[in-house]
C-alpha cells in the first residue's frame, strides 16, 4: 500500500523500468541542470503510439490525389472544371467539422474511461467510414463517409495526452519530435496510395477483367488505408498499456490519479528541502496498487501536491490538483492554456490550407494557373517531401529545441509558411511564361518543399507547449480536447477557405488569379503576430 498519510513525509516512488518495480526515496539531488541524464524513451509503448497515429493521416490524406477526379465523376460539377474546388473543399471540410464537434468529448471520456478505450475506439470508425468512402458512388454519400469519419475518430488529442504521460521533461522534445514525423510520413504515405492505387483498372491488366474496380475505382486505396487502421487496432489491443493512472477506491469504483504535470520533472538541487526529497519521476500507480480513495485523503494528497509543484510565477500559475471526479470545462480557460490553442489554430488553418492548395494548384492546367500535373506525379512530390521531411524531423527537432528554445524555433518555423505561399502564385508565372514544366519549375518546387520540410518544427513545440499548459495530468485530456476541436473547426473552414478563394481568383481573374495566396500570406503574417503571446519560457524550465 502507497502511504500518503503523513504530509510531511517523503513520497516513496514506484518506478517502473522494464519489468523491474522498485520502491525507494530519493535524495537531494546535486547534479547541475546541464548533466540531468536524459530518461530513456519507453520503446516499445513509443512504437504503439505512433504507428496508431500513423493511421489518422493516412486515411485523411489518401482522398487528395484523386479527390478532384472524384468530385467530376459524381457529376455534381455539370462538366464545369472551375467549381471543381467548390465541392471538393466541401468533402475536406466535412471531416474537420465534425470532428471539432466530437473530439472534445473524446478527449473528456479518456480522463474518465482511460486513453486506450477511446484509441480502439476510434481506430474501428477509421475503419468502417473508410470502407464507406470507397463504396459511395454519389456526392451526398462521399459526404456523409467523410463526416462518420471525423464523428468516430477520437484519437488526434488522446495521442498527444498519452505521449505526455508516457515522457517527462528530459524527453518531451523527443518524445513529441515523433508526431511531426509521423504526420509527414501518414502526408506521404497517403497520397502515394490514393494515387497509385486508384482507378486501378485504367493502370494494371488483372484488374480490368473486373466490373468491380470499374464500378468503385477509388475503393482500392480507401481499403488498403482501413487495412493500416485494423492492423494498429490489433497493435493497440494488444500491447498498449493504459497511462491515465486509477487507483481502487473502498467503495470498488476505480477513480484516476491527478498528478500535476510539473511533477515529472527532475528537480534541482537549490529547491527548498520539501521539493528535492522527491524524485524526478512521478509515481505511476497501476490498478493492482490499492491507495486510499481521493474522497478519504483529500488533505494529505493536496499537501503532497504542494510539496511537489514546482513555485508558481507571475506568468505562470501553477494550480494544486483536485480531487474531484471531474474537470470542467472553465478550469481550463485560463491565458496559459489559451495562447497556445489559439497559435495552434492558426498553424493548423495554414498548414490544411497548404496541404488542400497543392494538389488543387499542381492538378490545374497550366493555362489557368496551375502545373498540370496528374494525380500519380501529385502523389509522388507529396510522397517524397514528407518522406525527407518526417528523416529530418527526427534527427534535428530535439537538437534545435534544445539549442533555440520553444518560441523562438515555433517563429523561425512559422515564417517558412510564407515562402510556401509565395511559391505557388512565383511558379504559375514561370510554368505559364515557358509554357511548360522546366527546370525553373522544379527549382521552384525544391525552394517550396524545402520550407515546407522546415516547417515541420511548428508542430512539435506548439504540442509540447500544449501539454505543458495542462493544470493536472486528469485536465490533460480535455487540454487536448480543447485543443484539437479548435485545430478541427479551423481545418474544417481552411479547404473550404482555400479551394473556394482559389474557385473565385481564377473565375474572376483577381490579381491575376493570385489573390488566394495573397490572402493566406496574411492570415500567416496574423498568426505570427499571435506569437508573441506565447510564453518565453515553459513552465518545467521556469520550474527549474
Amino acid at each position: 500500500m502507497l502511504d500518503i498519510a503523513c504530509p510531511h513525509a517523503p513520497l516513496p516512488t514506484v518506478l517502473d523500468e522494464g519489468s523491474t518495480n522498485a520502491v525507494q526515496t530519493t535524495t537531494p539531488s546535486t547534479e547541475p541542470e546541464e548533466n540531468i541524464k536524459e530518461t530513456p524513451l519507453p520503446k516499445l509503448q513509443l512504437f504503439i503510439l505512433l504507428y496508431l497515429q500513423l493511421a489518422e493521416p493516412i486515411t485523411s490524406t489518401v482522398i487528395y490525389p484523386f479527390v478532384n477526379q472524384l468530385v467530376s465523376e459524381t457529376g455534381i460539377t455539370g462538366g464545369d472544371e472551375r467549381k471543381t474546388g467548390y465541392f471538393a473543399g466541401l468533402i475536406e471540410s466535412c471531416f474537420y467539422a465534425v470532428e471539432a464537434i466530437c473530439v472534445l468529448q473524446w478527449g473528456r471520456a479518456s480522463d474518465r474511461i482511460g486513453r486506450k478505450p477511446v484509441l480502439l475506439g476510434g481506430l474501428l470508425g477509421l475503419t468502417l467510414s473508410m470502407i464507406g468512402f470507397g463504396m459511395s458512388r454519389r456526392y451526398w454519400a462521399v459526404v456523409l463517409s467523410r463526416c462518420a469519419e471525423g464523428a468516430l475518430n477520437g484519437n488526434i488529442g488522446v495521442t498527444k495526452s498519452m505521449m505526455a504521460e508516457i515522457t517527462d521533461h528530459t524527453n518531451r522534445a523527443r518524445g513529441f519530435a515523433f508526431l511531426p514525423m509521423i504526420w509527414a510520413v501518414g502526408g506521404t504515405l497517403g497520397p502515394i496510395i490514393g494515387g497509385v492505387f486508384a482507378r486501378p483498372a485504367d493502370r494494371w491488366p488483372g484488374f480490368k477483367a473486373s466490373l468491380f474496380w470499374t464500378a468503385y475505382p477509388y475503393f482500392l486505396p480507401c481499403i488498403i488505408a482501413a487495412c493500416i487502421s485494423m492492423s494498429a487496432f490489433g497493435f493497440a489491443l494488444l500491447g498498449l498499456e493504459e497511462t491515465l493512472p486509477r487507483v481502487t477506491c473502498p467503495d470498488g469504483r476505480k477513480s484516476p490519479v491527478i498528478q500535476d504535470i510539473e511533477k515529472l520533472s527532475p528537480v534541482r538541487a537549490d529547491k527548498p528541502a520539501a521539493t528535492t526529497e522527491h524524485t524526478s519521476e512521478q509515481p505511476r500507480t497501476s490498478e493492482g496498487v490499492r491507495e486510499d480513495c481521493p474522497q478519504h485523503s483529500q488533505s494529505s494528497t493536496e499537501q503532497a501536491a504542494e510539496d511537489i509543484v514546482p513555485a508558481a510565477t507571475d506568468n505562470h500559475p501553477i494550480e494544486t490538483s483536485r480531487t474531484d471526479d471531474t474537470v470542467s470545462l472553465r478550469t481550463i480557460l485560463i491565458p496559459r492554456v489559451l495562447y497556445p490553442i489559439l497559435n495552434y489554430g492558426f498553424v493548423a488553418l495554414i498548414d490544411q490550407a497548404a496541404t488542400v492548395l497543392v494538389p488543387l494548384m499542381y492538378s490545374t492546367s497550366i493555362d489557368l494557373g496551375g502545373l498540370g500535373f496528374d494525380p500519380f506525379t501529385i502523389g509522388v512530390i507529396q510522397g517524397v517531401g514528407g518522406f525527407v521531411g518526417g528523416l529530418i524531423q527526427i534527427f534535428t527537432f530535439p537538437y534545435m529545441h534544445r539549442k533555440f528554445g520553444s518560441k523562438r524555433l515555433y517563429i523561425c518555423s512559422y515564417c517558412m509558411y510564407l515562402v510556401i505561399f509565395v511559391a505557388f502564385p512565383l511558379n504559375s508565372f514561370v510554368t505559364k511564361r515557358a509554357g511548360r514544366v522546366g527546370a525553373a519549375t522544379w527549382g521552384v518546387l525544391a525552394v517550396q518543399w524545402t520550407a515546407y520540410v522546415v516547417s515541420y518544427m511548428t508542430w512539435g513545440c506548439i504540442f509540447i507547449y500544449i501539454s505543458d499548459a495542462a493544470p493536472n495530468q486528469k485536465a490533460l485530456g480535455i487540454t487536448n480536447g480543447l485543443a484539437q476541436t479548435t485545430a478541427s473547426t479551423v481545418r474544417a473552414m481552411a479547404p473550404a477557405l482555400a479551394s473556394s478563394l482559389f474557385s473565385v481568383s481564377l473565375e474572376r481573374r483577381l490579381a491575376a488569379g493570385t489573390l488566394v495566396y495573397w490572402v493566406l500570406c496574411g492570415i500567416t503574417v496574423t498568426g505570427l503576430v499571435a506569437s508573441r503571446w506565447l510564453p518565453a519560457k515553459l513552465r518545467t524550465e521556469v520550474a527549474r
